[in-house]
């Protein structure tokens, strides 16, 4: 008994250094190894941990899936998968670790790696904001995942960095405004201009872009020579951003104009200033 436990301890060690030998994309052990077919789901993932270990994220994930197909209904199974959208997103393959991660949060909503799924959905989207110019659907998609993850998980360790993720995300989406904003101004369109800094200034005005749509709507108002609307946008900034860069401009070209920084007339910038001096920002 004694010999037969040990050849079989050693038949074992033998298969999973073969395993952990290297693959090929067939599923198979490399020209004259094994077939995975042959190892156990926990083999399996022991070598999916070693293609991580080793910075191959991609090698990972397949063994991963490979596990989901063998043993589908195994707690491995389970492990292999949220690992497996894991790996996908430390490929940057961000379709196919959003794609696991959904399929473990519809599989399994109240495992306690459910929040991490939805965490790693909502950076699937939000690891591709990385310019101002993308298409800004992404940014979109990614405060709507992360807001999921604040909503449901509120008590888990992922919400708090979803909270700075989606201030961020949001700050990135009044940044396109602006960008626009600016390109519509440098070439005079002062109409187009202004709905964008309006935007920044109704939607957006927790990020850190308000200051300065303020100044801009005070330029593209003057220009336009609505010297109501640029006045109140002047002391806007000067009742909530005085100590900006943004004011100090904004004061020059209207002073230089014999104009205040004072709300004047009935318009939209007057009902903003009315409800933030009552402190009821919109």
């Amino acid at each position: 008994m004694t010999g037969g436990g040990s050849r079989k301890r050693v038949i074992g060690v033998l298969l999973l250094v073969g395993l952990l030998a290297g693959c090929s994309g067939q599923g198979k052990i490399e020209r004259g190894e094994v077939p995975l077919e042959d190892y156990t789901a926990e083999q399996i993932f022991g070598r999916a941990e070693f293609e991580l270990d080793r910075k191959r994220p991609e090698r990972a994930a397949f063994f991963f899936s490979e596990i989901e197909r063998l043993y589908p209904y195994s707690d491995w199974a389970k492990r292999a998968l949220i690992m497996q959208a894991y790996s996908y997103h430390q490929d940057k393959d961000y379709e196919n670790s959003r794609a696991a991660a959904q399929r473990y949060i519809d599989f399994y909503p109240t495992d306690d790696d459910a929040s991490y799924a939805q965490y790693l959905l909502a950076l699937s989207y939000y690891d591709q904001i990385d310019e101002v110019g993308r298409d800004q659907g992404l940014t979109f998609q990614a405060l709507q995942a992360l807001r999921t993850v604040i909503e449901r998980y509120p008590d888990s360790e992922y919400a708090r960095s979803a909270i700075l993720k989606f201030d961020l995300a949001f700050d990135h989406l009044a940044a396109k405004e602006m960008e626009i904003g600016r390109y519509y101004l440098r070439r005079d369109h002062f109409a187009a201009a202004i709905n964008r800094f309006r935007a920044v200034v109704e939607d957006f005005q927790t990020t850190s872009h308000t200051a300065e749509a303020l100044h801009r709507l005070v330029e593209a108002y003057l220009s336009l020579g609505l010297t109501d609307e640029a006045q109140t946008a002047g002391a806007i900034l000067g009742h909530n951003f005085r100590s900006t860069d943004w004011y100090e401009d904004s004061y020059r070209l209207l002073t230089g104009k014999g104009l205040e920084m004072k709300a004047r007339g009935d318009n939209w910038l007057s009902k903003v200033y009315r409800q933030m001096i009552k402190g009821q920002w919109l």
